[in-house]
């Protein structure tokens, strides 16, 4: 196999870069960002990576966000660094790094692209996988985390402990697109304590409905998504209107006659409630 070339570092119209098959999608906060800083500083401080295949066609590596800000701002061109001789795994190693190395991620997208980087990494390092011989001490008791020496070298290369790397491959391990797709969507972010709380879960259908109670706002947390399960009932959504109706019946119950008088002669309502 080939090692990947840097073919050349120069300038590609942003059109003729295909953008697709991305391991999480770009925020508008992070793109907003990004374009206030090139609107303050008049440059973008990093060049994108793009995959030239056999056909010419340029594939996106790393810079999504970069990508979106230079559309956004009507830009013909963006400097680029062009890679050849490029394997799928390598392309996706580099979309993670780089995501890893220097975007604002939530818990969630870090489980999921740490998770993606170990598979990688026992694809290109196959003695390393569980239950082939002498990897199995290198595991914990579990076989659902990285190999220790996998997790190790990424904990000290993106500056994380090596209890927090396991805990968010084993997470992200478990987690399908769809799941996390439903949590993404989830009116409260995920945390790893969250995640921590899925990755314990075995049943398929279990961890379904839990991600389910999240993305619906049914449950504030995992672990209370878990309880409901449990005791078969779930987490009713407050309404808003019945909060606000509550409150305001305990604050008209504490409040003087003279008070209550007063409020309904002010709003014409006088005669129309027991006061």
């Amino acid at each position: 196999m080939k090692k990947p070339t840097l073919m050349q570092q120069n300038r590609v119209k942003v059109a003729d870069v295909i953008c697709t098959s991305r391991l999480r999608p770009v925020s508008e906060a992070g793109v907003a960002s990004l374009i206030a800083s090139i609107n303050e500083t008049g440059v973008m401080k990093d060049a994108i990576h793009v995959r030239k295949k056999k056909d010419g066609s340029l594939h996106l590596l790393a810079g999504a966000h970069r990508m979106e800000a230079a559309r956004q701002l009507g830009w013909d061109e963006i400097e680029a660094k062009v890679w050849t001789d490029v394997t799928d795994d390598w392309a996706r190693l580099i979309e993670i790094d780089d995501n890893l190395a220097g975007a604002e991620m939530n818990a969630l997208d870090t489980a999921v692209f740490l998770a993606t980087r170990k598979a990688i990494y026992e694809r290109m390092h196959p003695e390393t996988k569980a239950g082939l011989a002498g990897a199995s001490g290198r595991w914990d008791a579990t076989d659902t985390m990285s190999v220790a020496s996998f997790a190790a070298s990424t904990a000290e290369k993106f500056g994380m402990t090596d209890r927090h790397v396991r805990r968010l491959i084993a997470a992200g391990i478990k987690l399908g697109p769809d799941e996390v797709a439903k949590l993404r969507a989830a009116p409260r972010a995920v945390s790893l304590k969250d995640l921590t709380e899925i990755a314990k879960i075995n049943q398929p259908t279990d961890r379904y409905d839990v991600v389910r109670r999240l993305s619906e706002g049914s449950a504030k947390t995992a672990a209370e998504a878990r309880r409901s399960l449990q005791t078969g009932a779930s987490t009713p959504v407050k309404d808003p209107v019945d909060t606000a109706f509550l409150a305001l019946l305990a604050l008209w119950n504490r409040t003087p006659a003279a008070a209550r008088r007063r409020f309904l002669d002010e709003a014409g309502l006088a005669g129309g409630a027991d006061a």
